[in-house]
């Protein structure tokens, strides 16, 4: 990442829109032709699209100057946030607890009715990076070596969540912990496992967990128009508060 006078650029290789995107986090004062044109220029400098998040925090009128440059809108998303009195939970049936490495406190498994198995962690693995990889796809051989030190690089605690099946990963799940909040991140299942409830398990699995360790508040992002997965988290408990896009050369 580099500050640039109140601008966030992050760098991915493209992983993501959200991770190789220009954020505005702060006052400006460099002009505004000037301060795209340096950013286009280090975008192209990687290889890599130049690309704008907007938010509702950002007036409009650079929206709209982005636009008339040749700027698309992509990927719409919509912010959802759940506070706990609100949160719909799963009840286990079996849990079980095995501490390795660090003693976070977490369950190493739990269990529900209809039979999936959500496998916990305090930390990111090689495996589960491996999982999510394969999980959304992702063959690009320099995004596969370079999205696990991404991963590997959250300085907040962390809730990995993972469902596996004959030894393949089939489900992920990712909390992040930061304050009285949590983030959830990172939720994928095979194509062939879905409409099981592994993803309300997942889901679930890593706000109770976060519940315990002091979190009040929750928040994810959905794609626009991804009515399974916004119906989904609607009945655990997640309400719309505002959407964002991405403008992209």
């Amino acid at each position: 990442m580099e500050l640039y006078d109140g601008w966030l650029l992050r760098f991915s290789h493209n992983y993501t829109h959200r991770t190789n995107s220009v954020h505005q986090v702060g006052e400006s004062h460099i002009p505004l032709d000037e301060k795209i044109a340096y950013c286009e220029e280090v975008y192209h400098h990687l290889h890599s699209p130049t690309i704008f998040k907007i938010s509702p925090l950002i007036d409009s009128s650079f929206d709209h100057l982005l636009k008339e440059r040749g700027y698309k809108k992509e990927h719409i998303t919509e912010n959802m946030v759940m506070d706990y009195h609100d949160f719909k939970p799963l009840r286990p049936i079996h849990v079980e607890k095995e501490y390795y490495g660090r003693n976070s406190g977490l369950p190493s498994i739990v269990g529900y009715e209809n039979g999936n198995v959500i496998h916990l962690k305090d930390r990111v693995t090689d495996d589960w990076v491996k999982g999510v990889l394969m999980l959304n796809g992702t063959t690009n051989p320099t995004l596969q070596r370079i999205v696990p030190s991404m991963y590997q690089a959250i300085l907040k605690e962390v809730i990995v969540a993972s469902v596996w099946d004959d030894g393949e990963m089939i489900g992920s799940g990712l909390g992040i912990l930061d304050r009285d909040h949590v983030g959830i991140y990172a939720i994928y299942v095979n194509q062939e496992y879905r409409r099981k409830g592994i993803a309300r398990a997942i889901v679930s699995t890593i706000l109770t967990e976060a519940e315990k360790k002091g979190c009040k508040h929750a928040y994810l992002q959905c794609v626009k128009g991804n009515t399974p997965a916004k119906s989904l988290y609607e009945s655990i408990g997640f309400k719309y508060l505002y959407e964002y896009w991405f403008r992209v050369k």
